[in-house]
């Protein structure tokens, strides 16, 4: 064994790896492949995983562009306030360099002190909102690939009791590493709305990864699915269990709906307000047409309407995503795979919304 590599319980880990650094909020030339990165130490109750596949997600590149910030009025393609270090992140300043990747399938390598429940072979995910609720703010999360390194390298160190044994599923590396910020957002959405047998729930911007995994989620429950998608992506929709797509902007009309999950916001929220049946319920955890959104508060409150804004996703909430994955229930769409190296590529078309449902990156 060289200077270059390590023991770790009878596994030889190398010393450094190949990776992707955040190195400032902005464009794709804010992201650095590196080849000199550390390979991450388990301390006591991590585990290093080696990373096997990570989808592509909004936060990752709302992170990057610095959208998260309350300087930004805009829809997330029209960039981010790069210059505005202190509240870039979603949860304010971010450390760089970071490494991002909210979503991971991998392979246990090794394991520090006190982890019992995992061992070097296992596969492994994680959800990408972890929960750490305190006294204080019972809703605190961290990120995978924001409050600490995540999936946009070879190896990465995530803390055991945020885990999940994946090895018995028979959806492969790819579809899992699709999987966690999309079904994990789409999960925590149809628990807040309490969606239920029967009901009609419009689902925006369904055709994206968390859109399709709502379809999917909210078909399950045995809810009729309205979904809004583009034309040419309909049939995707379709397939993931949409009883009836409108295209873009289009609304039902007024008390139609049980249920909103939005994930566009933007000019046409008003909309989805007015399509709320009396005692509806609406869930949000995007805003990719925009943030800044009008409606009437006349029709909230005579309508006993609830809002649900979603970040916060319970363990328990995802306990149950990894069961319906370890069961088959569920699949998610992967329309293209690339290269880690090619980052900016997949970043790219996935702003452009080019394919429907996920695009996965293999380190």
């Amino acid at each position: 064994m060289g200077s270059a590599e390590r023991k770790d319980q009878g596994v030889t880990i190398p010393a450094t790896m190949s990776g992707v650094y955040l190195t400032r909020h902005g464009g794709p030339e804010a992201l650095e492949w590196r080849e000199d990165i550390p390979v991450p130490v388990p301390g006591a109750g991590d585990v290093l995983v080696k990373v096997l596949a990570a989808g592509v997600n909004n936060t990752d590149i709302n992170t990057r562009t610095g959208w998260y910030s309350k300087s930004v009025t805009g829809a997330t393609d029209t960039g981010g306030a790069v210059d505005d270090i202190d509240s870039g992140g979603w949860s304010g300043a971010l450390k760089f360099p970071r490494i991002q990747g909210a979503d991971l399938c991998g392979e246990v390598v090794s394991t520090g002190a006190d982890v019992t429940a995992f061992s070097p072979g296992m596969r492994v995910t994680c959800g990408t909102n972890q929960p750490v609720p305190t006294s204080e703010n019972p809703v605190a999360i961290d990120v995978i690939g924001s409050e600490y390194d995540g999936a946009f390298a070879q190896y990465c160190k995530v803390p055991a009791d945020r885990l999940h044994d994946v090895s018995a599923s028979l959806l492969t590396d790819v579809e899992i590493g699709a999987m966690p910020c999309a079904f994990g957002t789409a999960m925590a959405l149809i628990d807040r709305a309490s969606v239920a047998d029967g009901e009609t729930v419009l689902i925006t911007g369904a055709s994206g990864g968390v859109g399709l995994a709502a379809v999917q989620l909210a078909a399950l429950r045995g809810a009729k699915v309205i979904a809004q998608a583009s034309g040419e992506k309909a049939d995707a929709v379709r397939l993931a269990g949409a009883s009836e797509v409108l295209g873009r902007g289009e609304t039902p009309g007024p008390h139609t709906i049980n249920v909103a999950i939005d994930l566009v916001g933007g000019p046409d929220w008003g909309k989805l307000i007015d399509a709320l049946k009396p005692g509806g319920r609406y869930a949000t955890a995007g805003a990719i047409a925009g943030p800044m959104v009008e409606a009437d508060l006349r029709t909230i409150y005579l309508n006993d309407l609830t809002i649900f804004g979603v970040t916060y996703q319970p363990a328990e909430s995802f306990t149950a995503l990894v069961d319906l994955i370890n069961t088959g229930q569920i699949r998610p769409l992967v329309s293209k795979t690339y290269p880690l190296r090619q980052i900016g590529d997949a970043q790219a078309d996935f702003a452009a919304k080019v394919y429907p449902g996920k695009l996965v990156l293999l380190p």
